[in-house]
């Protein structure tokens, strides 16, 4: 019989996905959850909601993620907040072949640090690695860019992906779940959770006994 330590735990977090139109978001998350890529895939819409999990097994904890998948057009911006407002991670995606792309996640990472969670886990993601000959956006830009981030005490991830091929997506998704505060939601559940065993069912008399009784008509 396994022991009590052997067993698998589990934590659940939010993700959000921004970044411009057309730079592979739902592509990414597609190729994560489904292990499927389609080029003609359509543009989302508001936005799309998928799960998908994995298991750390240095910390034996199974994470699952509820990923919202945001639209990139301008005209979608506004919704956004509505997504990342109570999210744990955020992941800003941009196309390496396209410059505009990159300043785009930047904004995003400005507009996570003044209005998501504190303490909200972001990874700024390079899509289309396939298409690395065609590169345009700098890794030593880039580079520089997380390393002045993190220098002001923030804590952004990094990472380069293909959504096409699947190199490097599942990687992002791992890195993700080892930043995330797995202890401290384990450890808040079991917390709430002995609160609520330890409350006695039953009626209160004795807060019954002191409360007023209905006078007679005269």
């Amino acid at each position: 019989m396994a022991s009590s330590t052997d067993t698998t735990r589990f934590a659940q977090f939010k993700l959000v996905l921004l970044g411009e139109s057309a730079v592979g978001k739902s592509s990414i998350v597609h190729r994560f959850v489904k292990n499927t890529f389609d080029n003609f895939r359509e543009s989302t819409i508001g936005a799309a909601f998928l799960t998908q999990t994995i298991t750390l097994p240095e910390s034996k904890t199974t994470i699952k993620f509820e990923i919202w998948d945001t639209a990139g057009q301008e005209r979608y911006k506004s919704l956004a907040p509505m997504y990342y407002r109570n999210a744990h991670a955020a992941l800003c995606v941009y196309d390496i072949t396209n410059p505009s792309s990159f300043t785009k996640a930047q904004d995003w990472i400005k507009e996570l640090k003044k209005q998501a969670p504190e303490g909200i886990v972001i990874c700024l993601v390079g899509n289309k690695l396939d298409l690395s000959e065609e590169r345009q956006v700098d890794e030593q830009e880039v580079l520089q860019y997380v390393q002045e981030l993190n220098h002001q005490e923030n804590n952004v991830l990094w990472a380069e992906c293909s959504a096409k091929s699947g190199e490097g997506v599942l990687d992002i998704f791992n890195k993700i779940g080892r930043a995330l505060p797995v202890e401290e939601v384990i450890n808040g559940a079991s917390s709430r959770a002995r609160q609520v065993g330890s409350r006695k069912p039953g009626v209160d008399l004795a807060r019954q006994a002191h409360s007023p009784q209905n006078s007679g008509c005269c």
